[in-house]
C-alpha cells in the first residue's frame, strides 16, 4: 500500500516502545502526527484500522551517515537515484537520513547537492532530512578511506562559504571535521554559528584542543574510535576524552567488523544509551551483497559484509540501521534503549527530537514495526504508509 495516507489511520494492538517503557497500546494518526495514544479499550473512530498484533512498535530510524546503497553513491546520484536509496531504507525501519558527502571537487558538491535537494522533494520512502559532509576539513593521518587530495585546512569564512547549501526549508547541515587542523577552532566556532552539526572524527586531537572543539560547539563524534588516534594509556586522546565526557555523543557503526563485538558491550556500558547513536556509514553495495564495486576512484571490494579499498582498510559498510538495531538488540539492549539510540538522540543531534524521534503524542508519526524475529512489517513516513503486509481491516 502506497500513496497519499486517509485523513486518519487507526494503529490497534502493537507492543509500543514509548521513551521510558513499552506497553500494548493503540495509535491514532491524523495526516502526518500522532494523534492521540490509546491504552485501553477504546476504539476510536478512523478512516482506516490496521492491526499490529505481534508486533512491536517503534519510533522511525533515523541514519545520519550514509554514502549510499542498492547502486547508488551519494556523491554521484540523481534525484531519481536517491529515492531509489529512500525506498530502499524505509524496507530497513529507516524513516529520515543524512546523504553523507566524502571529500571531492567543489563542483561534485555543488552537483550532489542539487540532486539532494530535488531529491527532497520526493516522498515514497525515507525522508532526507538535509547533509552530511564528512570532510574535508580532517586529519589525513587518520583518512580512512576518505581522499586526502581533497582534504583542506580553514583560513577564513570563505571556506565554509564555498561549501555549498542545501536551499530547502529546514534543511539540516551536518559536518564531521578534525579540530586540530589549521584553523580547526575557528571552523567549528563559524560551523556553530551558521547553526551545522558539528561532529569530531578522522582526528588525532589531544584533550586540550578537543576541550577547545567542545567549547566552540562540536559535542558529537563520528564513528567513534574508527579513524581516531586508539586509546593509549599513556597519550589519551579522542576515544578516552569521548568516553569520560558525558556531555558528549558518539555515533558507532555496529556491524561486528567497524568494532567488535565485545566493544559494543562496553561502549553501551560506559557511554550508556542516552550518548550512542547507531549509524549505517553504508556504501553502494549495501542491499546487494559480495562484490566488487568502483566508488570515489577507486574498486572497494566486499567479502562476507567486509569492505576493503585498494590499500586494505575498511571503506564503509554495506549494514542498514535495521542491522544496527538487531546488533545492539544481540549485545543486551533493550526496546526503549535501542529506539533511544536509533531514534531519538539522532533527532536530539539534528535538534528536530521536538517533531520526531519518539512516540508521542503530536509527534510525527514516523513509525516502525517487527516482529519477533525482527523483521520489518510496517514502515510510516509522516503517515503515509511505505509497507504494509496484508493487515488492514
Amino acid at each position: 500500500m502506497t500513496g497519499q495516507p486517509p485523513t486518519t489511520i487507526l494503529l490497534r494492538n502493537a507492543r509500543i516502545v514509548f521513551p521510558e517503557r513499552a506497553a500494548k497500546a493503540s495509535l491514532l494518526i491524523h495526516e502526518k502526527h500522532i494523534a492521540r495514544i490509546v491504552e485501553s479499550d477504546t476504539k476510536p473512530e478512523a478512516d482506516s484500522i490496521v492491526d499490529l498484533e505481534g508486533l512491536t512498535l517503534f519510533p522511525g530510524f533515523i541514519d545520519v551517515h550514509i554514502h549510499g546503497a542498492v547502486g547508488v553513491d551519494t556523491m554521484e546520484a540523481s534525484a531519481a537515484d536517491l529515492n531509489r536509496v529512500s525506498e530502499f531504507l524505509a524496507t530497513q525501519g529507516v524513516t529520515g537520513w543524512l546523504p553523507t558527502l566524502v571529500p571531492g571537487p567543489v563542483a561534485d558538491y555543488s552537483r550532489a547537492i542539487k540532486a539532494i535537494e530535488e531529491g527532497s522533494n520526493l516522498k515514497t520512502g525515507a525522508r532526507i532530512l538535509g547533509v552530511h559532509y564528512e570532510g574535508p576539513f580532517v586529519n589525513s593521518a587518520q583518512c580512512g578511506a576518505l581522499r586526502s587530495q581533497f582534504f583542506r585546512t580553514y583560513s577564513g569564512t570563505s571556506d565554509v562559504s564555498d561549501l555549498p547549501v542545501l536551499p530547502v526549508d529546514g534543511g539540516k547541515h551536518m559536518m564531521t571535521l578534525a579540530p586540530e587542523i589549521d584553523g580547526g577552532i575557528e571552523l567549528t566556532r563559524e560551523l556553530t554559528k551558521r547553526g551545522w552539526v558539528v561532529s569530531i572524527g578522522h582526528t588525532r586531537a589531544d584533550f586540550d584542543l578537543l576541550n577547545k572543539a567542545f567549547e566552540a560547539g562540536a559535542h558529537h563524534m563520528t564513528h567513534f574510535m574508527n579513524a581516531m588516534a586508539p586509546l593509549h594509556h599513556r597519550s589519551p586522546g579522542p576515544v578516552a576524552w569521548g568516553l569520560l565526557h558525558d556531555e558528549v555523543s558518539c555515533d558507532v557503526i555496529a556491524d561486528g567488523v567497524h568494532l567488535d563485538s565485545n566493544v559494543l558491550q562496553l561502549l553501551l556500558k560506559t557511554k550508556t544509551a542516552r550518548r550512542l547513536m547507531l549509524i549505517s556509514d553504508s556504501v553502494i553495495a549495501a542491499g546487494l551483497g559480495d562484490g566488487d564495486y568502483k566508488i570515489w576512484g577507486e574498486t572497494i571490494s566486499v567479502r562476507d559484509r567486509r569492505t576493503s579499498n585498494e590499500k586494505g582498510s575498511i571503506a564503509g559498510s554495506v549494514i542498514s540501521m535495521l542491522d544496527a538495531v538487531r546488533m545492539m538488540k544481540s549485545q543486551g539492549a533493550s526496546e526503549m534503549e535501542l529506539a533511544q539510540m536509533a531514534s531519538t538522540n539522532p533527532a536530539r543531534l539534528l535538534g528536530i527530537d521536538h517533531d520526531c524521534g519518539s512516540i508521542e503524542e503530536g509527534k510525527r508519526a514516523d513509525l516502525v514495526a517487527m516482529d519477533r524475529d525482527g523483521n520489518i512489517q510496517l514502515t510510516i513516513v509522516g503517515g503515509n504508509v511505505i509497507r504494509l503486509p496484508n493487515r488492514s481491516q
